[in-house]
């Protein structure tokens, strides 16, 4: 388990700084820090940020729940932050990630698993654990 560490002024500047939509949130695109592969697009909130900068474990916004989201937290599916980007707009967040396990719900390792090729789609990702078994339903 990470260590929590006390934010610095500049990261609360950062955060300060962002644009976030009239909801209060930022989108945030999580990328697999060694191959570049993008793994998923969330939401999160001040607060969400707050706790993956001080905590070094990435949380998002869920917007369906309105409540903060702990990645892996029911699936074990960890996402370690690396390095947290922000755009030139201050409107939207890489977070270069170490992912443990899938990033998908859909116990795919990334949730762009279509592709839309000669005008037709495609699944191009296979399911790598059974969401079943990632989260006992």
């Amino acid at each position: 388990m990470t260590t929590a560490t006390a934010l610095t002024p500049d990261m609360e500047q950062l955060i300060a700084d962002l644009t976030l939509t009239p909801d209060g949130l930022i989108p945030a695109i999580a990328q697999q820090h060694d191959t570049g592969e993008v793994l998923m697009m969330a939401w999160m909130s001040p607060d969400s940020i707050r706790e993956t900068l001080a905590s070094g474990r990435v949380c998002y916004w869920s917007r369906s729940r309105k409540s903060l989201w702990r990645k892996g937290e029911s699936s074990g599916q960890v996402q370690r932050l690396v390095e947290l980007r922000v755009d030139c707009d201050n409107d939207c967040l890489l977070l270069l990630v170490d992912q443990i396990g899938v990033a998908c719900h859909t116990g795919r390792r990334s949730c762009f698993y279509t592709a839309l090729r000669n005008g037709k789609t495609e699944t191009i990702a296979d399911i790598l654990i059974d969401p079943k078994t990632l989260y006992g339903s």
